[in-house]
């Protein structure tokens, strides 16, 4: 089997991801279309990401979760350390989900072949952004024109994006 790489992100306008080490947003709906995508599947993050997570839901359950650190002595239950992106492949294959933050995203859409990106009908402030993608065609909408709405109040709607 060959390695797909698979990266999953929720934007605000700006391509704000994050703020304050976690999102500036609540919407459950993206959460749920997160885990439905992810399930089964390793997850590759940064450990800013694992440390974003409430507690309660670390390791995210139900899939291998690998974090990247540069500190060989970092170590959570549940979570497998990695050095590197390249480590964090090693030995993978089928589908993999890369989870964030910025930084492992901007290394990893090189060698991406999908991106499910769910954008935010939303300004807010941020000091996390996603990754540049242009250049991908959006393959699938939904909805496939206008914008879903949160129980929350907020617009949204999910890309799947191809090469």
């Amino acid at each position: 089997m060959t390695l797909s790489i698979g990266l999953m992100w929720a934007e605000a306008e700006g391509g704000v991801i994050g703020a304050g080490g976690g999102m500036p947003w609540h919407v459950p709906e993206d959460m749920a279309h997160f885990k439905a995508i992810t399930a089964d599947r390793p997850v590759v993050m940064g450990r800013r990401t694992w440390d974003s997570l409430p507690a309660r839901f670390r390791p995210l359950p139900g899939r291998r979760n690998i974090v990247i650190t540069r500190n060989p002595e970092w170590e959570a239950p549940g979570a497998e350390r990695a050095a590197s992106l390249e480590d964090a492949l090693q030995g993978l294959d089928d589908r993999v989900w890369v989870i964030g933050g910025g930084e492992i995203f901007r290394q990893a859409i090189q060698d991406a072949d999908v991106l499910e990106i769910t954008q935010l009908d939303l300004q807010t402030p941020g000091d996390a952004f996603a990754p540049e993608w242009t250049g991908w065609t959006v393959a699938a909408a939904e909805p496939g024109t206008g914008w879903h709405t949160s129980r929350t109040g907020i617009r949204y709607r999910f890309l799947t994006c191809t090469r």
